[in-house]
């Protein structure tokens, strides 16, 4: 039983010109206790996937068509009361910068203690005694003493920590984490990646974790979900993704990824860029950039194909693959 489950997911923003399509048809799963990685450049659609699933999309962005199921029942066209009580409860959400997260005006132990206190049936003295315990838990030293000070009082990773706590303070199912290791350096990176790890496998949760790093993914994910233009492109378990990949965009990034044995001297890249939303062209949107490409790529969309171990987004895995 899939915790999460997305199906055919369209998500546009209409505007003077026309309607923008920024998620084309989006499916995945993921199960309790997973970690599923989404990776892409920028603009490929991670962060508004994530932001689709926790209800909080900018206006004008709607989702068009296509359903997201927490737990099996339908979240995406829940009035904005009823989406904010399960944002917090069930779905836990930890963003790229600590700052944005937290208010500068009030301690860090008052937002944690309000949060617990909206969702859960607890005394104020419970709330607290919870609130020290998740600092803790978190990797915060001298938490008792701490979660009485302002964010402005701790450095980036301590406070990227505090979000994290705030994120698990009800106890949520699915959690959703926005590039949540992007601005702190290496060392506290990999004790953040140990936490969410750890928090799967002690609380059964899901993690839905966004990225553009590879090495994060590869340390931290089960499976991964590759974004190209609004589409995934591939998806499957992490080490064959990485190892075998089976689209050629993957390939791309994955053979841009310095390798420490190897004696290069140039990095390898790929030519181009992502399309802009209103110029995405026809067949696969990968075709202009792609060193593979053939015919039927200019012409027809593909959907998502069975690729040995992944499933990948490529006429090269049509039975005859290539011409």
């Amino acid at each position: 039983m899939s915790l999460l489950e997305v199906n055919h997911l369209v998500v546009e923003f209409p505007n003077r010109r026309g309607t923008l399509r920024a998620l084309d048809d989006i499916s995945f799963a993921i199960a309790p206790g997973e970690i599923l990685g989404v990776v892409g450049e920028s603009g490929a659609g991670k962060s508004l996937t994530g932001a689709s699933i926790i209800g909080l999309l900018e206006p004008p962005g709607r989702v068009a068509s296509g359903q997201i199921l927490l737990e099996g029942e339908r979240i995406d066209n829940l009035p904005y009361e009823q989406m904010r009580r399960i944002r917090g409860r069930r779905i836990g959400a930890i963003f790229q910068d600590p700052l944005t997260s937290l208010n500068p005006l009030y301690t860090v132990g008052r937002q944690l203690t309000e949060t617990i206190l909206t969702h859960l049936p607890v005394t104020a003295a419970e709330a607290r005694k919870r609130a020290i315990s998740l600092l803790e838990d978190t990797g915060i030293p001298a938490a008792a003493q701490r979660i009485d000070h302002y964010p402005h009082q701790f450095s980036g990773g301590m406070r990227q920590r505090v979000v994290i706590a705030l994120a698990l303070a009800a106890e949520p199912k699915l959690i959703v984490a926005d590039e949540p290791t992007t601005a702190l350096d290496v060392s506290i990176q990999a004790q953040i990646i140990q936490l969410l790890k750890r928090i799967c496998q002690e609380r059964g949760a899901a993690v839905m974790l966004i990225t553009h790093d590879m090495g994060v993914i590869a340390e931290t994910c089960d499976r991964v979900a590759v974004m190209y233009a609004g589409r995934i492109a591939e998806i499957g378990p992490v080490h064959e993704v990485i190892n075998h990949p089976a689209h050629p965009y993957t390939a791309g990034l994955m053979a841009a990824i310095p390798d420490m044995t190897a004696d290069r001297e140039r990095l390898h890249q790929i030519d181009g860029a992502m399309p802009r939303l209103n110029a995405i062209p026809t067949g696969c949107a990968y075709n202009p950039r792609c060193p593979r490409v053939f015919d039927r790529c200019r012409q027809e969309r593909p959907e998502l194909l069975d690729a040995g171990a992944t499933r990948a987004a490529c006429w090269l895995h049509e039975a005859g693959g290539a011409p």
